[in-house]
């Protein structure tokens, strides 16, 4: 293997250990190995540029462009111009998978899921890295550089990362640094060891020998402190909505330890699954019925077809009290209750859980107030650390006739909370008009959805299903029918905004647990997310789609046993079209049987397997090698000139043995330049009238046409003269007409000479013959026809 070739495979080697340490941000290795085999392409193509060899420029550009073929072939093949070649289509979609991974980076808690956007940056980012590792330390011969781009990886890793194995990958990108610069050589790091060896090492004194390996050593010892040092200055990704604690929730320790998450929804499905269901707040209320009792966190209305997150808002000082919420008309019955609340000393959360709607809060410390979802957040670092505040709140308990004639809302907030986007699939929008058919009003269709996911529609209630991302998760849910509260919320959520009804999610705790003295414990397991849909009159109004969990409103629950709805000519109709054998299964079956799931149900069905996304290795490599020949054919002759051009004018012996070969390949050279820029060859002629025509037909100064005509001279040495002579210089001189042509002529013959050279012809003519000899050499092996016996002839 060539030096050049040892130190690509080092610089693809030393990316790949330092991209290691992004290994614990996400729950799963795969893109990793799909790195590995991008990269190796990658650094492939540079290796076999600089081999043909391409220009250093060149050789940067086909890997930048091999690189775009296979993240389009990875990433947006269905969007790509024939599954390859990447097109406007191509790049747009590249853009809404890296814009959909940065929010899922400040999203989700660590590690987080690989989702397709997450899978982009961490596999371009892999790529782009190794592309400038490669470029600086194989095609610009400065391996010591290459280190900045190495421990940006690596520090943008430890940034994120809270864990306590930091060190591990430090050490192998470390070893994958210091690979890199003992590849690279003694005579590259002499160069860099000047600067650190000083005057000893450079006069040639006794251990003057050893100083480029000092020097060396030295190089890595200062990058891998200034790495050491670096990832202590990044802010930690800190301060998500839950917060919770250890027990896998966050990046916290429990004991003691400040509590971190980046998302809520990861928050929620990890609270719901702790061993231990730690209490996380203590309070008390003069509620009479505290089973309604919601403690909500923030309201998510920002749907982008992937996701809910909250909405970008300006915070305001506390108001005292209150403003009344938004909607919420004098005729609505309401009654303000009192809530003492006290958080766990290990809880630390920026948004202060609180009941919907607030009218008012005594508390201590640095908050401010967002004035459209009603909400309190933490300034200069506040939060709910051990903290006891008390909350006046409302309970509003409207009728199903005020929610049933509830008019439109403003055109303004219908607007900006019906907002779907294109990416949303069809089935969501078809499933939610099926489920709703005979509804006739928003609330029915409330009610109807709500029910549908709670009590009829055949939904398991399964905490170990993953939160889900992309434009197809909603639609995944709806299928397997399998899910937590998160799946449930924005399920209906997204659906109720398909029917025009204004709808958010609200993220927060369900009611906790009533203790012996008098107070209501609220643990981790209490977590919880459900819808809010807006009815104008009564503001936003909280619905729950979620089995076993939480509690259904009054307010949707039918006065007539046995219905859904208060009018019973509705379960009716839907009864009549459902298949027989599900009907007689639920038959007298309550529906608060049917929400806790204790009625036999045949809808109760595993749920199918869910396809990862994303091509077979084989079908990456395969694609990839057929990117590569689209790539590669068309420039062929390109690459096939300048490799021809390399050996005719390269290093060649100098002794009068090696006269001949090296005058007729540089003469060779000279001819086929002039024809590539439109000058044929005539073998017909004599070196000096061939000269004479190339320097007349290109146009070419007295300076150049004397380099011409020197080779002519040295090539009738090597014709006539009986012991041809070495001459000096005669590469040198070719490459002085080469620019004296390139001069002269105009640019499109400038490009046809670069990209469609004229004398790659020779190619074909060469393949003709080669492939004439083997024809003749397999036909001299077959025996002759053998004539039959006593035939004349």
């Amino acid at each position: 293997m060539s030096g050049r070739a040892r130190l690509a495979l080092c610089a693809a080697l030393a990316t790949l250990m330092a991209a290691c340490a992004l290994l614990p941000l996400v729950s799963s290795v795969a893109w990793m190995l799909q790195a590995t085999l991008l990269l190796a392409v990658q650094s492939g193509v540079g290796a076999a540029a600089r081999r043909v060899p391409l220009a250093r420029p060149l050789t940067v550009a086909a890997q930048v462009l091999v690189t775009l073929v296979l993240l389009t072939l990875v990433f947006a093949r269905a969007q790509a111009v024939v599954g390859l070649v990447p097109g406007p289509d191509a790049f747009r979609h590249l853009t809404v998978l890296l814009q959909q991974g940065a929010d899922d980076v400040g999203r989700y808690a660590i590690p987080a899921p690989l989702t397709d956007g997450i899978r982009l940056m961490l596999v371009g980012g892999v790529l782009l890295i190794g592309l400038i590792v490669d470029t600086v330390a194989v095609t610009l011969r400065s391996a010591a550089p290459a280190g900045l781009p190495l421990l940006a990886l690596y520090s943008v890793a430890a940034g994120l990362s809270a864990g306590g194995t930091d060190w591990v990958w430090f050490l192998v990108a470390a070893a994958g640094y210091l690979m890199l610069l003992l590849a690279e050589g003694r005579d590259r790091l002499s160069q860099w060891g000047r600067v650190f060896s000083g005057a000893r090492a450079a006069s040639g004194e006794p251990g003057g020998a050893t100083a480029p390996v000092r020097a060396g050593r030295r190089i890595g010892a200062v990058a891998l402190g200034v790495a050491l040092v670096v990832p202590l200055a990044l802010p930690g990704m800190r301060g998500g909505l839950l917060d919770t604690a250890g027990a896998g929730v966050g990046s916290g320790v429990g004991s003691g330890g400040t509590i971190s998450a980046v998302n809520p929804l990861v928050s929620l499905r990890d609270s719901l699954n702790v061993n231990e269901n730690r209490t996380v707040l203590s309070l008390r209320t003069n509620s009479e019925d505290s089973t309604d009792l919601y403690l909500r966190i923030v309201s998510l209305d920002d749907f982008d077809g992937t996701t809910w997150k909250p909405s970008q808002r300006h915070i305001v000082g506390v108001p005292d009290p209150f403003p009344t919420p938004a909607g919420l008309d004098g005729d609505v019955k309401r009654s303000e209750i009192t809530t003492s609340i006290s958080a766990a000393d290990w809880y630390a959360q920026d948004w202060l859980p609180m009941p919907y709607p607030p009218s008012g809060v005594r508390i201590k410390g640095s908050w401010r107030y967002e004035p459209v979802g009603m909400t309190l957040v933490g300034d200069h670092g506040q939060n709910t650390r051990g903290l006891s505040y008390q909350v006046k709140s409302l309970e509003v308990q409207p009728t199903a006739e005020q929610l049933a004639t509830a008019p439109e809302p403003s055109a303004v907030l219908r607007r900006e909370y019906t907002k779907v986007p294109r990416t949303l699939p069809g089935v969501v929008a078809r499933t939610a008009r099926a489920v709703t058919e005979g509804a006739a009003n928003h609330y029915e269709q409330a009610v109807k959805l709500q029910n549908w996911f709670a009590l009829d529609g055949g939904f398991q209630y399964d905490t170990q299903v993953e939160v889900g991302s992309g434009s197809n998760a909603i639609a995944r849910f709806l299928k397997n029918k399998r899910g937590f509260c998160v799946h449930f919320s924005f399920a209906m959520a997204a659906m109720a905004r398909t029917l025009g009804i204004p709808a958010r999610v609200a993220v927060g705790f369900a009611p906790g647990s009533p203790q012996g003295d008098g107070t209501i414990a609220v643990g981790l397991k209490d977590a919880h997310a459900w819808p809010e849909l807006y009815f104008e009159g009564v503001g936003w109004t909280r619905f729950e789609p979620t089995p076993t969990r939480g509690t259904v409103p009054s307010y949707t629950q039918s006065d007539n046993p046995g219905t859904a709805l208060p009018n019973p000519a509705v379960p009716s109709q839907r009864a009549s079209t459902e298949p027989s054998a599900p009907s007689s299964s639920s038959t007298g079956c309550p529906p608060e049987l049917k929400r806790l799931q204790e009625c036999p149900s045949p809808s109760a069905q595993a749920a199918l397997p869910v396809d990862g996304g994303g091509p077979r290795w084989y079908a990456v490599a395969a694609w990839a090698l057929g990117g590569l020949a689209v790539v590669v054919l068309p420039l062929s002759p390109m690459l096939w000139r300048r490799r021809t051009r390399s050996v005719r004018l390269g290093a060649h012996g100098r002794g009068e043995a090696d006269t001949t070969p090296h005058t007729l390949a540089v003469w060779r050279e000279l001819t086929d330049t002039a024809w590539d820029f439109g000058i044929l060859p005539d073998e017909s002629q004599t070196p000096r009238k061939a000269a004479a025509r190339i320097v007349r037909l290109g146009r070419l100064d007295p300076a150049t046409a004397e380099s011409v005509h020197r080779l002519a001279d040295a090539l009738e040495q090597v014709l006539y003269a009986p012991r041809p002579r070495p001459v000096a210089g005669l590469a040198e001189d070719v490459r002085r007409v080469t620019e004296g042509l390139r001069s002269t002529a105009s640019r499109g013959t400038r490009l046809r000479a670069v990209l469609a050279p004229r004398s790659a012809a020779r190619l074909s003519w060469t393949v003709s013959a080669r492939w004439a000899a083997v024809r003749s050499r397999a036909a001299a092996l077959r025996p002759a026809p053998r004539r039959p016996s006593g035939q004349q002839g």
